[in-house]
């Protein structure tokens, strides 16, 4: 479902000021100019409505979040929350996954977070997930060694997948869960994973930590970038 059309949007995303980026490629290699003396910087794929975003940018005010989100009628609702909140930690552009190197330098993410992601079902979309070999191989052009993904969804095939496809791009496993608040709340929610976890759907979760490529992963395609999709029916 699309989300509908925010009234003024515009001038709302322009009354967040600096928590929206506009240029995002200017900021590559410059990031920690935003928060001096900031100790790392995060990034979430698809930030959505923000929940997630402002709650794990309160929880770590050393830490810079750059949050990516393609839909600006979402983006909005998350940026106006962040403004809200005064939080001067976290920064939110319209950016493709597929070309993070094009907005961070080698080594500038310390840990990239990617919840509830689309599982785009059948074979022929595969390429298309963000945790295909693809896309995690061009993570790895922005992780600082040992960087981490974290990974949460709801889907159970899209997670048993991607279980496989960590290992292939340098990445070892850890923390998996297949029922992530089993035994209460754990971390912060995305607003998506309240509205199942409520309905006792599972959540599934993971971190991936970076280490040397297996021998191999350099035959691995890469994930193609948005103007190379052709958006099938």
């Amino acid at each position: 479902m699309r989300m509908r059309k925010k009234p003024n949007l515009i001038p709302r995303l322009e009354a967040c000021g600096p928590l929206v980026i506009r240029d995002p490629k200017a900021m590559r290699g410059h990031w920690t100019d935003l928060l001096p003396g900031s100790r790392e910087v995060q990034v979430e794929l698809g930030c959505g409505k923000g929940r997630f975003t402002v709650g794990t940018a309160q929880a770590q005010p050393g830490v810079i979040l750059a949050a990516v989100e393609r839909v600006p009628d979402a983006m909005v609702i998350a940026a106006e929350r962040a403004k809200e909140l005064n939080l001067n930690n976290v920064f939110f552009l319209d950016a493709d996954a597929a070309n993070l190197e094009e907005y961070f330098a080698p080594g500038e993410v310390g840990r990239i977070y990617i919840n509830f992601c689309d599982p785009w079902p059948g074979a022929r979309y595969a390429k298309r997930r963000l945790t295909h070999p693809g896309f995690l191989l061009r993570y790895r052009t922005v992780l600082a060694p040992g960087g981490q993904i974290h990974f949460k969804t709801d889907n159970h095939d899209l997670f048993e997948w991607s279980l496989f496809q960590f290992p292939k791009a340098g990445f070892a496993l850890s923390e998996v869960t297949r029922d992530l608040h089993a035994n209460g709340i754990q971390g912060v929610m995305t607003d998506y994973e309240e509205k199942f976890h409520n309905l006792g759907t599972p959540i599934n979760r993971c971190v991936g930590t970076m280490e040397d490529l297996p021998a191999g992963a350099d035959k691995l395609v890469k994930a193609p970038r948005e103007e190379e999709i052709s958006h099938e029916e």
